[in-house]
């Protein structure tokens, strides 16, 4: 609303759609229940489409025309993309998916199904909650808890030193060198890879971290977006880690539908890279981001068929095979983020070629030095928390730790916080 105030319709009109759906669903029966579901998608997937891949499609229609030695002329839109769209709209979908499958009584009150859609914490981005969850959550009855006030501000705090301290230290870098990379070494580029895995991370964990403080604020619990994802084994490990609330919420409501893994092995291998690729293009209007999802996909399967291929079963136990396999998942994500950081396959193929072209290792920068030190400490901070979270690592603790802990993050926000402005990066999605 700050930038354009009428887009609060756009939140009334898929509250008010989502909610007459829902209670229309649980009303009829027979083929009828179907249909006012589909009404129901079909008015929140176009009103997805409509703000964020019309100008998409009209540039590939252009492209598709061409082919065919046609002229198409399309009508661009100068629109700002609202805000949150693809999470709440998620968010709103799968409500009156659960209540079409009957695992969720339709809300009557409009006021609490709003507060759903609406929750200020997780709303813009994430993690995308279930009403089976939130919902009772918000109908509870809250008192103020000293606990909840304690961790919630545990939470915001560790949560706006990730954001701050470590990723707006890293984006100056990464900014710079995919400006331009053909002007870098290959060593330069092969950090700013590297180190844009580590922004990324930081970035929406610590938003993350943030909604689930300020939700704890308010006595709410939100689930966990994210369980220290570079620390996995293997690519299905990552996403097990990584987004979880997006990871689950395409498992559930496309995977699973799709037949999952109840099928063949070539439909199945479909169905994961039809999910990957839908997934990537929820990301952002743009082929380069279909390519980061598929080639998630294809890595999935490919590690897959090896560990059929060779009976190979990754072992809970920490050892030296363990650690391997995390660097080696690590550098897999890695370059695939490229694909989602570039902003279109030539500023990609530019990233690879300048890989190639100077392979002398430089002496570390100056400008390095910072985003490498917060790095470091990413890394320590994600073995502390591995398989656990901030507020409870915490809370056993003794006092006089605690405090300590506090106020080195506060010393670090004051002193060590980027200097420029960076919004969070998944407010564009």
């Amino acid at each position: 609303m700050v930038f354009v105030p009428k887009y609060i319709l756009i939140l009334f009109l898929i509250i008010v759609i989502d909610y007459v759906a829902a209670i229309t669903i649980e009303r009829v029966t027979g083929r009828l229940k179907l249909f006012y579901l589909i009404a129901s998608l079909t008015a929140n997937i176009c009103l997805l489409a409509f703000f964020k891949y019309f100008n998409f499609l009209n540039e590939n229609l252009v492209s598709v025309f061409s082919l065919f030695g046609k002229e198409f002329n399309p009508i661009n839109l100068s629109v700002i993309l609202p805000i949150g769209l693809s999470f709440h709209t998620f968010q709103s979908m799968s409500y009156t998916i659960e209540v079409y499958r009957g695992r969720q009584k339709a809300e009557r009150h409009l006021g609490y199904f709003a507060n759903y859609v609406l929750f200020f914490p997780q709303m813009v981005a994430g993690p995308i909650e279930r009403y089976e969850s939130l919902g009772n959550e918000l109908k509870a009855v809250h008192k103020p808890v000293y606990q909840n006030f304690s961790d919630g501000f545990r939470l915001v705090l560790f949560g706006l030193f990730i954001k701050m301290v470590v990723a707006d230290n890293i984006a100056p870098y990464v900014n710079q060198i995919y400006l331009d990379p053909l002007k870098y070494s290959s060593f330069e580029v092969l950090m700013s890879i590297f180190l844009f895995s580590f922004q990324i991370y930081a970035d929406f964990f610590g938003y993350s971290t943030i909604a689930l403080g300020c939700a704890k604020l308010l006595g709410i619990n939100i689930m966990n977006n994210f369980k220290t994802p570079y620390l996995a084994k293997s690519v299905s490990e990552f996403w097990s880690r990584w987004h979880i609330s997006l990871s689950t919420w395409f498992r559930d409501y496309l995977y699973i539908p799709l037949g999952g893994n109840r099928v063949k092995i070539p439909r199945w291998s479909i169905n994961i890279l039809i999910v990957f690729m839908i997934s990537g293009l929820w990301h952002g209007a743009s082929w380069t981001f279909v390519v980061w999802g598929a080639l998630h996909g294809i890595m999935l399967l490919l590690e897959r068929y090896f560990s059929v291929l060779f009976k190979f079963e990754i072992k809970k136990e920490w050892n030296v095979l363990n650690v391997f396999l995390v660097v080696k998942t690590f550098v897999i994500t890695s370059f695939i983020w490229i694909f989602f950081r570039a902003e279109n396959f030539q500023k990609a193929k530019d990233i690879f070629k300048a890989l190639t072209k100077n392979q002398n290792i430089y002496p570390l920068q100056l400008d390095m030095l910072m985003p490498l030190i917060v790095t470091a400490l990413m890394i320590t901070l994600d073995l502390f928390l591995y398989n656990s979270r901030f507020d409870t690592k915490l809370n056993n603790f003794k006092t006089p730790y605690r405090w300590a802990f506090y106020t080195v993050l506060l010393f670090c926000l004051m002193a060590l916080s980027g200097t420029q402005k960076f919004t969070f990066i998944y407010f564009q999605f």
